[in-house]
């Protein structure tokens, strides 16, 4: 299946809830699902109850569109959480987090995680002193990622800085914003990771 190019805010609406696909411009008063809470289509203001299978469903998509991925990617995460010692949702959503694209968006360094991933792609990044141009790059525990130096002074960048100042970076990494640098200081618990998903229902939905 090719990559969602439609409008982004349906993926929220489809979802009955906000999952910040558009970092900042969700939080304003223009974004639609203020107006328009509910389902897109003809059908969106009606009701249903989801069945089991629905509910399942729903957070797997869910999940999928925060973190940006195509069902192929999303799978091959589970499948690796699955084969992982401990908790299976667990592991699923720890892998996701260590992405290096998210891990750019939760230090700051991207208002959403499509534009981590965009500054990703275009070789502003290194990871250990490396350049490091793939999004989907696993982290460990004492990874640094920075912005290349001479990336640093960018009025992107500087930008960028001044819309995220305010947004928590978790427990697991620690930012260093004057030098538009983090480390990875220990594999991402269940409870700092704040999206708002039931990963138990993938899980369910996967093992059946």
């Amino acid at each position: 299946m090719a990559r969602y190019t439609g409008p982004v805010c349906r993926r929220c609406r489809r979802e009955g809830e906000k999952l910040f696909i558009k970092g900042e411009k969700c939080s304003k008063t223009t974004c639609p699902m203020n107006k328009r809470a509910f389902a897109p289509g003809q059908h969106g203001t009606s009701r249903r109850k989801l069945s089991e299978y629905g509910q399942q469903l729903r957070e797997k998509q869910k999940a999928k569109r925060i973190y940006g991925l195509m069902e192929s990617q999303f799978r091959k995460y589970f499948d690796i959480a699955s084969n992982m010692k401990g908790i299976t949702g667990e592991n699923m959503l720890s892998l996701l987090e260590l992405r290096l694209d998210n891990a750019m968006y939760r230090l700051g360094y991207g208002r959403s995680r499509t534009e981590a991933r965009q500054i990703v792609r275009h070789n502003l990044v290194t990871v250990n002193g490396k350049k490091l141009n793939i999004p989907s790059y696993i982290l460990k525990v004492g990874d640094v990622i920075e912005i290349r130096e001479k990336s640093r002074t960018l009025q992107r960048f500087k930008d960028v800085i001044d819309v995220t100042a305010s947004r928590i970076v978790p427990e697991w990494l620690s930012a260093e914003h004057e030098h538009l640098r983090g480390t990875v200081v220990s594999v991402p618990a269940r409870e700092q990771i704040t999206i708002p998903v039931r990963e138990t229902l993938i899980v369910e939905f996967y093992s059946k």
